[in-house]
């Protein structure tokens, strides 16, 4: 395993709800844990909740001069964005489409784990952010919305 694919995997790690995980691959082994080493209690937990924000944090690396009106949908983990199903699949959903509560956006692809990305409430879509098979980090603007 990679260097890079390490350190992707402790960040993804870092901000989940999981108190430990281990990966093999081949002969390769990693083990984290949150579990303090001597009250076995989680050292700190965390989970994943998808939603709008109301305001946008300009300062945040990549986000566009375009977020400054509206609301956004964060990545809610690191990974691979896919705009739809499969190649050469009809996207999920365009800029300019309304996506109704629970209506599939995308799916994160996340240590072989497809993760679809739904809306949590009815919107429209202003604007993608990120490209078809682009990598996506925790926090990242994906949608740029408002709600209908």
């Amino acid at each position: 395993m990679e260097l890079k694919d390490v350190k992707e995997l402790i960040r993804f790690f870092d901000r989940s709800g999981l108190a430990e995980l281990e990966v093999e691959n081949g002969d390769e082994r990693i083990y984290l844990s949150k579990v303090a080493k001597f009250t076995q209690e989680p050292a700190s937990t965390s989970s994943f909740r998808l939603e709008a924000q109301p305001s946008i944090n300009t300062e945040k690396e990549g986000v566009k001069s375009s977020l400054k009106e509206g609301n956004y949908i964060e990545s809610p983990m690191i990974g691979t964005f896919y705009a739809a199903a499969s190649q050469g699949a009809a996207p999920f959903i365009k800029a300019g489409d309304i996506a109704e509560k629970g209506q599939t956006l995308c799916i994160i692809e996340a240590m072989k784990i497809m993760n679809t990305i739904e809306a949590e409430y009815r919107c429209r879509i202003k604007d993608i952010l990120v490209a078809n098979g682009e990598p996506v980090e925790y926090g990242q603007p994906i949608f740029v919305v408002e709600a209908v």
